[in-house]
């Protein structure tokens, strides 16, 4: 697959453009409710299938597959992030109103992380080609251990990355509305909200290191791992909002990510043995992901 210059340049300006057009359409701080998420949510998913449908003409439809699988993974991954997002959010009482602009200044970061992962990730295949089956043994105990240790609770207090940033940052324990850094005393500080944005940045890093190989298993092409990466992380603030408040009833959710995970982890193991098709690949992610969400929901129904 050959990707000219242009290609990436135009990529990463739409992407800032729509961060651009994201960030002025939230400028003033309020609660997202569910119809703005889910206009916005389908404003995202247009634009990572139609980036698709683009693919698909300039290189063709096995290219186009890879892609669309790379993107359902993330996009399934994604929802992990969300579970923990609201984790993050109710237990510092973060106010709604505020939680989207901790979440755009995490994507942002996430992106940057994310490109970092998947340059350092290629050089790793091109230059040691049996990294890939590292990968994918550590895809299959990541889904394993995923599966056996579904709840957990979470004492944030106790947070490796918490205490550390506590230590190094002057903070202040007054919130200042939704700055992220104020001046106190005559020096700048940090608020309870920037400690919220490095965990958030910090849970992103830790789900990176399990996508980003995951999206490895079905394509190794670099610009298809950072655009189906980035077309589905441009969308989690909306997939979080649409989400939230329906965390309870994906009960099944997380069993059925570990499957993913086993799934495309074996197929990276099996790779000299039966190189399995992408349009397999792609139907047997989006099965176990349906089949976990009907599950859920059939489950709680009466919860709801």
């Amino acid at each position: 697959m050959t990707v000219p210059f242009w290609a990436w340049a135009a990529v990463l300006g739409v992407i800032l453009l729509m961060l651009a057009v994201d960030l002025f359409a939230h400028r003033k701080a309020h609660v997202v409710g569910v119809r703005e998420a889910l206009a916005w949510s389908g404003v995202w998913v247009a634009l990572g299938v139609a980036f698709g449908a683009v693919v698909w003409w300039a290189w063709g439809a096995e290219f186009a597959g890879q892609y669309f699988a790379g993107y359902l993974i993330e996009k399934s991954l994604a929802v992990d992030n969300v579970f923990v997002f609201a984790i993050i959010f109710g237990y510092f009482a973060v106010p709604r109103e505020h939680q989207h602009r901790v979440l755009f200044y995490g994507v942002l970061g996430a992106l940057v992380f994310r490109a970092v992962f998947i340059a350092a990730g290629s050089a790793l295949l091109a230059s040691f080609g049996w990294v890939l089956y590292v990968f994918g043994a550590f895809l299959v105990l990541t889904g394993v251990r995923m599966a056996r240790h579904r709840e957990q609770a979470v004492d944030y207090e106790r947070n490796v990355v918490l205490r550390v940033f506590r230590r190094l940052v002057p903070s202040t324990d007054t919130r200042h509305g939704g700055k992220f850094v104020v001046r106190e005393a005559g020096r700048r500080v940090a608020t309870p909200l920037l400690a919220v944005l490095v965990l958030v940045e910090v849970t992103d890093i830790v789900f990176a290191i399990d996508s980003i190989p995951a999206i490895f298993a079905v394509t190794q092409e670099p610009f298809l791992v950072f655009t189906s990466n980035a077309f589905a992380i441009l969308g989690l603030r909306a997939l979080y909002f649409l989400l939230a408040d329906l965390m309870h009833r994906f009960v099944y959710l997380k069993l059925g990510l570990a499957l993913i995970l086993v799934w495309v982890g074996a197929k990276m193991l099996l790779l000299e043995v039966w190189k399995i098709p992408t349009t397999l690949s792609l139907a047997v992610i989006g099965v176990i992901l349906a089949t976990a969400v009907t599950a859920s929901l059939l489950r709680t129904r009466t919860a709801s």
